[in-house]
């Protein structure tokens, strides 16, 4: 006989089962009626308590598509994705009545998902709330028929903060990306991307399932959405995951170092297997020797070949760029949880022109380490080992002054990439740094590539047997304006002299760095600057619309935008009537204004002061390395395709020698890039990744894939989708190394996007990509493949 508590247990579950009473009208015409159920403290503690969320056999009004075709049997729907022509294709639901989740405290959202097409499928799970807050997740659904469960968090475990607080923030409380899971199943988590993690789940208003820039068209079996309490929180889930070698330490994975003579073994192994030469058929820069000899300047420069733009090296051949980035110890780094008293901590000076994440590990001082306190025990109790700072391996810890993002905002660090390079390489009579420089030249030849990518640590500069990427910084204590949306930092007041003495301090650093260096293919300065998003037309023209409202007397921009103006319409009464404002004078415009849209032409006119704005910033820049550099190509900043308005890449186009882009999609599709038509100049991708999970680490980047080998296959549609694009001369990786599992210092960071992982340890199907679209990428571009 049941007791009082069970039949209520019991009552409750059949109610959570109706989460909407589905009533069907006109025959295939429906309409959600939303049921509030509130469930007992009871079931609220019971593991897996479930509800469904939609029947699908039901001709359910609130299904959305977008570039899509659905059909519904049985339960299931099969979704179409037209994503080789689309670059946003999806299905969402919304109800009439947002759902009220309000009181359940601890529970998950669960999709069932197969994937019966011919490629993996990134899938980006947004949901939304009446506030408007939206959160980000993504998966990969490998091929294959079998269905798996996919389930997101809604509220407790990991989203829940001490301090209650739910601002959006891309870190968890623990300083990582995406943290391990919070209980043991066969099932998948969506892997977290941006947003704010906790919803108001008292209206949760549209769900939404798409897919995003792809190549080829995607399709997926869906069924059984439901809601779920979460299974019990192993509060230990973020102990000791890390092992001495900074793998994880739970897993078990494939490349896996479980000891130090298996590195050893990896060094000899390997070292049979590299030549450290040119591949045969090029020239000693890369180039291509069977293709068209052109004039030889002694250094990289472009030239339009039969309507493609390319390269030319320094003796005259065609020349296209691969290679990868962040070739350095710099970004190898994490946070250990401890911190040194301030007071021993030296300061950057106002001459530094190396932001803080591009700085090397930064040892701090014997009277710092004295005063070592535990800032995070969160953090330190993640590390199953650390050296003491006496012992040898000790030299790795390192020090950063401010992070990006994550709970702290310093502290101590620990590289145990360069520590694994001490383990590998140290009974090397050249030493383990010099021995990890040569072997790293000798892979990048041996893998194919012409060059290396961005950010490699300036010891490579003169190793005259690959040709590299130079970079540099525009920091200093010039004024700076917003865009409203700063990601990495203010923007540069361009307008201020000072940003003009930093841009030429930065360009004689990198001068003196490259020495004239023919085997330099050129600089980028900066990365990533927020000149504008996409995400509206007042996101897009941020800086103007922001510094408009400045006064011209303390911020230069405001002061030249004020004057652009008063140029073109003379009289106030002019800027008023065309802008439907009501300003007194041009002294009170330039005292500060509201600039909000009223039309199209003042949207013309912010055009116009985004372009002033941008001709500026590029302008100056090239002042600084035709001064310095005038035989080597000016790269540009840079652009997110998350923020690239076409004024900004228009003017950099007057300035530059090579437009460059970091674009994280899972290829160039033609419409995205068919701007450069009008443009046409060369153009270079600075950054992208592919990632995957069976790697041990926990996140695997931003564009995913099902594992190891489905990366090396999107890895070469990526790279062939930029050879067939007759404007881009090149392409870059990032990075070379794997983030560390427990996130960069700088910014948490987790990702799996090395060419080779924290021991060091190569991937080997993306090695066997990278030989396979470096060896036939000139004739893929400009004559007959073999």
């Amino acid at each position: 006989m049941m007791s009082s508590t069970q039949s209520t247990i019991e009552s409750t579950k059949k109610a959570l089962l109706v989460i909407s009473i589905l009533v069907a009208i006109s025959g295939c015409q429906s309409e959600s009626v939303t049921a509030v159920v509130t469930p007992t403290p009871e079931v609220e503690s019971t593991v897996n308590q479930s509800m469904q969320l939609i029947d699908f056999d039901k001709q359910i009004e609130f299904i959305k598509t977008l570039a899509a075709d659905t059909q519904i049997n049985d339960g299931v729907i099969s979704v179409k994705f037209k994503s080789e022509n689309n670059s946003y294709s999806n299905i969402s639901f919304n109800p009439d009545t947002p759902w009220d989740w309000s009181a359940l405290k601890d529970f998950n959202l669960a999709f069932d998902i197969a994937n019966t097409g011919e490629h993996s499928v990134q899938l980006y799970l947004d949901i939304s709330d009446i506030d408007g807050a939206n959160y980000t997740r993504t998966v990969n659904i490998p091929v294959g028929s079998s269905s798996n469960t996919y389930y997101a968090k809604m509220a407790g475990h990991d989203l829940a903060t001490p301090d209650g607080d739910h601002k959006v923030e891309l870190n968890f409380n623990s300083g990582l990306r995406s943290n391990p899971d919070t209980w043991e199943s066969d099932e998948v988590q969506f892997t977290s991307m941006w947003g704010k993690k906790n919803l108001n789940t008292k209206g949760i208003s549209k769900i939404s399932l798409s897919v995003q820039s792809n190549l080829h068209n995607k399709e997926i079996l869906l069924s059984n959405i439901r809601i779920r309490q979460n299974p019990e929180f192993n509060k230990q889930f973020l102990n000791h995951i890390v092992d001495k070698f900074g793998q994880n330490n739970t897993e078990h994975f494939v490349g896996k170092v479980n000891n130090e003579a298996e590195l050893e073994n990896q060094r000899v192994d390997e070292a049979k297997t590299l030549t450290g030469k040119v591949a045969e058929g090029r020239s000693q820069f890369g180039g291509w020797l069977a293709g068209p000899k052109l004039t030889a300047t002694g250094y990289f420069r472009t030239e339009k070949v039969n309507d493609k733009w390319s390269l030319v090296d320094p003796d005259g051949y065609l020349y296209l760029a691969t290679g990868v980035d962040i070739i350095r110890l710099s970004n190898s780094s994490t946070m250990t949880g401890f911190d040194f008293d301030q007071k021993h901590i030296i300061q950057p000076t106002k001459d530094n022109v190396t932001p803080e994440d591009s700085q090397k590990l930064n040892r701090v001082s014997d009277a710092a380490i004295a005063s070592r306190f535990k800032a995070s025990d969160t953090r330190a109790n993640m590390f199953n080992w650390l050296p003491k700072y006496d012992e040898p391996l000790g030299k790795h810890f390192g020090y950063r002054r401010s992070a990006h993002s994550g709970p702290l905002k310093h502290g101590e660090t620990y590289s145990f990439y360069s520590a694994n390079l001490e383990r590998k390489y140290g009974n090397q009579p050249q030493g383990y740094m010099q021995a990890w420089e040569d072997t790293t030249i000798s892979r990048m030849l041996d893998w194919g590539f012409t060059s290396l990518g961005n950010w490699t640590d300036p010891r490579y500069y003169d190793n005259n047997k690959i040709p590299y990427f130079a970079n540099g910084w525009i920091i200093g204590n010039y004024k700076t304006v917003s865009s409203g949306d700063d990601f990495w930092g203010a923007m540069p007041d361009v307008f201020d002299p000072e940003f003009e003495v930093r841009a030429f301090e930065t360009a004689k650093v990198v001068y003196e760095e490259v020495k004239n260096n023919p085997w330099c293919v050129g600089v980028f300065i900066d990365n990533e600057k927020s000149f504008g998003r996409s995400d509206s037309v007042k996101s897009h023209y941020g800086i103007v619309v922001n510094t408009l409202t400045r006064n011209g007397k303390d911020v230069p921009t405001k002061a030249a935008f004020t004057a652009v103006m008063k140029q073109k319409y003379g009289e106030i009464q002019a800027l008023n009537t065309v802008w439907e404002k009501e300003f007194t004078s041009w002294e009170a415009f330039d005292r500060g204004i509201d600039s909000s849209i009223n039309n199209e032409q003042q949207i013309a006119d912010y055009g116009v002061l985004l372009s002033a704005y941008a001709d500026k910033y590029f302008s100056t820049v090239d002042k600084a390395l035709q001064k310095y550099m005038p035989n080597h190509m000016y790269l540009g900043s840079r652009f997110p395709d998350w923020g690239m308005p076409i004024e900004v890449v228009k003017s950099s186009a007057k300035f530059v020698d090579v437009v460059s882009f970091n674009s994280y999609k899972e290829g160039l599709t033609k419409k995205s890039w068919k701007f450069l038509e009008d443009i046409d100049m060369p153009s270079i991708i600075g950054e992208f990744h592919i990632g995957a999970k069976d790697s041990g680490l926990y996140h695997p980047g931003l564009i995913h894939a099902a594992d190891q080998q489905d990366r090396g296959v999107m890895y070469q549609d990526y790279m062939n989708s930029v050879i067939d694009n007759p404007y881009f001369i090149g392409a870059h990786w990032f990075q070379y190394i794997d983030s560390p599992i427990t996130g960069r210092a700088y910014d948490g960071e987790n990702y799996n996007v090395g060419f080779i992982s924290v021991t060091d340890t190569p991937y080997p199907h993306m090695v066997e990509a990278a030989k396979t679209v470096n060896g036939n990428m000139y004739q893929r571009r400009f004559g007959k493949q073999e």
